[in-house]
């Protein structure tokens, strides 16, 4: 019998924190197409510099329209510690409000903000966090899939 060392069941998942100022709209857009597309290979978070009360209707309308379900979502305030945890944070129009870290990933998407938009404008906002999304899920956590069949 051959000896065959103990398989390593932890893998690291990535973490991602989305960051916007009222988290009601782009950053709740942007984690929940990332949970969606990368079916447990991230770990998603957001937070807002100066959470709303309750996430845009006109935002959690767009998302349903693609699978997505915020209505049990809220706006989370925006801690060290949620920054701390992430591997990746992208903010989204909270200017400075971010604290930094050594050895994080920061990118600034610049959108604009479905604050007041009608759906419409809303679900063009949304197909542009989804392009962005999809890149971000590429390099973060590239599907294996492909390589493990060859």
């Amino acid at each position: 019998m051959q000896y065959a060392p103990p398989v390593q069941m932890t893998q690291q998942v990535p973490e991602v924190l989305f960051v916007c100022v009222h988290n009601a709209g782009r950053s709740q857009m942007a984690a929940g197409l990332l949970d969606q597309l990368s079916e447990g290979r991230v770990h998603v978070r957001t937070a807002g510099s100066e959470p709303a009360d309750r996430i845009n209707p006109a935002v959690v309308e767009a998302m349903a329209e693609v699978g997505v379900d915020l209505s049990k979502e809220f706006p989370k305030p925006l801690t060290d510690e949620v920054v701390r945890a992430a591997d990746a944070v992208i903010t989204m129009g909270c200017g400075d409000a971010c604290p930094i870290y050594p050895g994080k990933r920061y990118e600034d998407w610049e959108l604009e903000d479905p604050a007041g938009k009608d759906v419409a404008t809303v679900r063009e906002i949304r197909d542009q966090i989804g392009e962005r999304v999809q890149v971000l899920l590429a390099e973060m956590a590239p599907d294996q899939s492909d390589s493990a069949s060859s």
